[in-house]
């Protein structure tokens, strides 16, 4: 599997080996906070209106960065809240849980953000996180009709990623 260029989507993309996968629902906002992709596969609550979720959801995120970047004991470097770190670069959070879900995380250098909650015992989701970003990559940025910084309309990439949230499920 190819993360961060190249143009091969792996043909057995990893899975999780954790108990208990099943994925509630998934974001991806671009780098200024704007909701690209949202979809629901086990959200039994709704509790918010769209797009209140959208910002709050953002807002937790950016919040969490600033956190753990200001918290981090082995730098004296802060650097600028908000902007992309490469993969290994500086602290940053992959996930947090709950007592009633996990919340998961991957950001590019391109300030794309992957969020997956999923029920509280799934393992280690950064290989499937990375999956659905080469998704993205393949079916959403290599796409001629696609607009940068538009929702995400492509059926090619809603039909995989269902498939694959299936398996994982």
């Amino acid at each position: 599997m190819q993360f961060f260029g190249g143009s091969e989507i792996s043909p057995s993309p990893p899975v999780p080996t954790a108990t208990g996968n099943n994925v509630h629902m998934m974001y991806i906002f671009n780098r200024n906070g704007v909701c690209l992709f949202y979809r629901e596969w086990n959200r039994p609550l709704r509790t918010l209106n769209p797009q209140q979720d959208h910002k709050l959801m953002f807002g937790l995120l950016f919040s969490l960065k600033s956190f753990t970047a200001k918290m981090d004991p082995t730098s004296v470097d802060k650097g600028n809240l908000g902007v992309p770190q490469l993969p290994g670069q500086g602290c940053s959070f992959h996930s947090f849980r709950t007592n009633t879900y996990k919340l998961s995380f991957t950001e590019t250098p391109s300030g794309i953000k992957i969020i997956l909650v999923t029920h509280p015992r799934t393992g280690d989701l950064r290989d499937p996180l990375k999956y659905i970003y080469n998704l993205y990559v393949e079916y959403v940025v290599k796409n001629p009709l696609y607009s940068p910084g538009t929702p995400i309309r492509c059926e090619l990439f809603n039909t995989s990623l269902d498939q694959y949230v299936r398996s994982i499920l």
